[in-house]
């Protein structure tokens, strides 16, 4: 139950019909089970009221200078300002916001937001990068904004606002532009890849078939080239006044052309800037074999992909069981599933895997597998075995209820993964012995996706951190970028092989060289980077020491 859908941010726009039973801003509801007793407070700045509990405050008066600032972006591009403070209510992880009562119904792990409409508060988690937090807040205030036109009564108006009449792609694709902008790399990887299947979506097809293409990925880049066009204050009136009188009537008023000759437009600009790029490059399915595939025993779903110290193995997560996300294990060569773990839909040792943005870890002996679960509202690493087919244990960290990305050191005594605490991320290590925990990072940086080095002395990490990396004074997000940190030190480097593209997943070859994938701004994958521990730590730029705070873990 994640907030980013690999990369992208999946909110919900939701269209409450009953009244909610009476809240205060201790409690928002009581129909869902709620692991955690959290102790709301509230503070308000000029167009917001924000509801938080004490151990994320940093991180929340952050975000609230960052509402702020997205209230005055999208106030202008809507020309619209608030009669009253509007409620916001951020928790500090995913796993305390999958437990809010605000929206009655199940959240999914990919779900990074809610905005609802009876009392238009806006609900979302901290994602321990604020460059993300930044993003989903900005989208959510877009929501938040339509939510104020749509269910406004406006005497002025010449005729009623329907928001039954706009479709997903455009509330949603709106909300991602005026959050995300005009370049964003994922989507630029959608459309490359629609480009080259010859399949990119008229309006018509993303109105009547909102399943089958992706309303946020392409009505970002369908609003993209509208605010490219016609200037961002046109994709504004068009939420408007496509709310009155239609989608295909607004394009017509708004910008003097109809929806099929905008998508004729926008299909050939899309073309002649993406397949150029593409030609003398490999093709994806001509770069590896497939071994994890529908069509080849597994599921629609197979993500996560770990493979075994002996290139034996592959573990996977898959919904090849229909009814639930479970970890497989499928010999590598032929793709064939071995092995699963049991029964993950009715396991009483956890509520579910988590499966976005984290992935498993082998031990070092190939025996064992540690992967990360949801358990009573917060999240577990779980150790599988791989020969039972069981989870032979199970352990929480106190005060870190939030884990993504566990690393097995190369000795296999020691678990490295990224943890969050009041909203904020950190790199961590458990002792599998002793339990203890160390925190080896202790800022406001994100933190994620740790690696060891073969010699089990260096993490490569995903950071935003460094020369030109994230500034709190004025929140301004830096692109992901790499950080080498000298596990017995605490020193860390950081690394840019590709410049301003976008620097995720390092991986340590055999050789002991940092191995890292990134994207550029047309959404290219690039090839490997290889960028070699260094040498003399003293060298590194200033960066804070690992922390002497210890922690505990226990075992259940």
């Amino acid at each position: 139950m994640r907030t980013i859908v690999l990369g992208c941010v999946v909110s919900a726009f939701v269209f409450a019909l009953l009244a909610p039973a009476p809240a205060t801003a201790q409690t928002f509801g009581r129909n869902k089970v709620q692991y955690d007793d959290f102790d709301f407070q509230v503070f308000r700045t000029e167009h917001f009221e924000f509801y938080y509990y004490p151990e994320a405050e940093q991180a929340v008066k952050d975000a609230a200078r960052m509402a702020e600032r997205w209230y005055h972006r999208h106030g202008q591009l809507f020309a619209r300002q608030f009669a009253e403070r509007k409620p916001i209510i951020l928790y500090a992880n995913d796993a305390d916001f999958h437990q809010t009562n605000v929206i009655n119904s199940s959240l999914g792990e990919g779900t990074g937001g809610v905005t609802e409409s009876l009392k238009q508060r806006v609900v979302m988690p901290l994602t321990g990068i604020y460059a993300e937090t930044d993003h989903v807040l900005g989208h959510e205030l877009v929501h938040s904004f339509q939510y104020d036109i749509g269910l406004s009564n406006d005497e002025n108006r010449s005729s009623r606002f329907n928001l039954g009449l706009l479709p997903l792609w455009l509330v949603e694709g709106t909300a991602e532009y005026f959050s995300v902008g005009r370049r964003d790399p994922h989507t630029a990887m959608w459309l490359r890849d629609a480009a080259l299947r010859d399949d990119l979506p008229t309006i018509k097809q993303l109105t009547n078939k909102p399943y089958e293409y992706f309303p946020y990925r392409y009505g970002q880049a369908y609003m993209a080239y509208v605010g490219g066009k016609y200037g961002d204050a046109a994709v504004a009136e068009l939420f408007k006044t496509g709310g009155r009188t239609g989608v295909d009537s607004a394009f017509v008023y708004t910008l003097g052309i109809s929806a099929d000759s905008l998508s004729k437009e926008w299909i050939q600009a899309v073309k002649e800037a993406y397949l150029p790029l593409v030609e003398g490059r490999t093709p994806a399915d001509s770069a590896g074999r497939r071994v994890l595939a529908k069509d080849l025993g597994a599921g629609n779903i197979n993500i996560a992909p770990a493979v075994s110290p002996d290139g034996q193995y592959v573990a996977f997560l898959s919904e090849r069981d229909l009814f639930n996300i479970n970890l497989f294990v499928a010999d590598a060569t032929t793709g064939k599933v071995i092995t699963k773990l049991r029964s993950s839909a009715s396991n009483n040792h956890f509520d579910s895997i988590r499966f976005i943005n984290s992935a498993g870890t082998w031990s070092p002996d190939g025996k064992q597998l540690a992967f990360i679960t949801f358990a009573d509202g917060d999240n577990e690493i779980a150790i599988w075995e791989l020969d039972s087919g069981s989870i032979t244990d199970r352990i929480r960290v106190e005060g870190v209820t939030a884990m993504s990305n566990p690393a097995w050191s190369p000795d296999g005594k020691t678990l490295a993964f990224s943890g969050m605490n009041g909203g904020i991320s950190d790199l961590y290590l458990l002792d599998l012995k002793t339990n203890a925990v160390r925190q080896l990072t202790d800022d406001r940086y994100a933190d994620l996706q740790p690696a060891w080095s073969p010699d089990g002395k260096t993490l490569a990490f995903a950071t935003d951190r460094g020369p030109g990396g994230t500034n709190f004074e004025t929140l301004e997000s830096a692109q992901m970028r790499l950080g080498m940190i000298d596990v017995e030190s605490g020193e860390i480097e950081v690394l840019k092989p590709f410049g301003k593209a976008l620097h995720h997943n390092p991986q340590f070859s055999p050789m002991a060289a940092a191995s890292s994938s990134s994207r550029t701004r047309t959404g290219l994958r690039m090839s490997t980077a290889t960028c070699s521990p260094p040498a003399r730590r003293s060298a590194s730029p200033t960066c804070r020491r690992a922390s002497a705070a210890s922690r505990h873990s226990h075992r259940r």
